[in-house]
């Protein structure tokens, strides 16, 4: 019988896990413990796929070179390769993407394809994971019954660069409601940080926000900026 591992750190794709894979089946794993992904403990079980739903730490060659490693990337593969994709695509006003899934290389979201399924962009960054999470377990599903084989990405790639903290500060130039609406959503998530501003000594973060065509309405979240010396 086929052995399967999923590796997440990702609360809600824990909980995706239990809800769909088989009652009383014990070909199935789950890692949640970067510490604990291992080549030794991996080869233990030999797994046929290993499938990595919002994975954001490396995995060592010794890995994806002996293990059919599948990861799921939230752009519409080979546009928008790289870090913070869900981000990346609301800045610039993406209202829909695709979920790809991948064969991990040594090239960061540049393997073969195996599968692509649409995914919505409304709502804030809780809403949008929680979406892609059924999507995303619905497409391991499919590879493992279909016995899919990737094919090589074809078009021209473009690069998303990761966003850093420093770009979580909502700017003073702001030109919408719905462009400070979509700063906010967008890191609006469990175990993210939240879009803010700095005033004085007073860090402002803002969550669960709404919008109309006339106001925003936001929850605020007030702390200290401790300084180090």
């Amino acid at each position: 019988m086929d052995k399967y591992i999923v590796a997440t750190t990702k609360e809600w794709n824990i909980k995706q896990y239990y809800l769909s894979k088989p009652k009383k089946n014990k070909s199935w794993y789950i890692i949640t413990d970067p510490k604990k992904l291992t080549f030794k403990y991996i080869n233990f079980i030999k797994p046929r796929y290993i499938f990595f739903p919002h994975w954001s730490k490396k995995i060592k060659s010794k890995i994806t070179s002996n293990f059919e490693c599948i990861c799921f990337h939230e752009t519409n593969l080979p546009y928008g390769r790289g870090g913070s994709p869900i981000q990346n695509l609301i800045i610039r006003n993406h209202k829909k993407t695709f979920i790809t899934a991948i064969q991990m290389i040594n090239k960061l979201d540049a393997g073969p394809i195996y599968i692509k399924s649409p995914l919505r962009l409304d709502g804030n960054a809780q809403q949008i994971y929680e979406r892609a999470t059924k999507i995303i377990f619905k497409m391991i599903k499919i590879i493992i019954k279909n016995n899919l084989k990737p094919s090589p990405q074809k078009g021209h790639a473009t690069n998303f660069k990761r966003r850093t903290m420093k770009q979580n500060i909502i700017p003073k130039d702001i030109s919408s409601l719905k462009e400070l609406f979509d700063r906010i959503r967008m890191l609006d998530a469990h175990s993210y940080p939240s879009a803010f501003i700095n005033y004085g000594n007073l860090k402002i973060e803002f969550t669960n926000a709404k919008v109309n065509k006339k106001n925003l309405d936001s929850n605020v979240h007030i702390s200290f900026n401790v300084k180090k010396k």
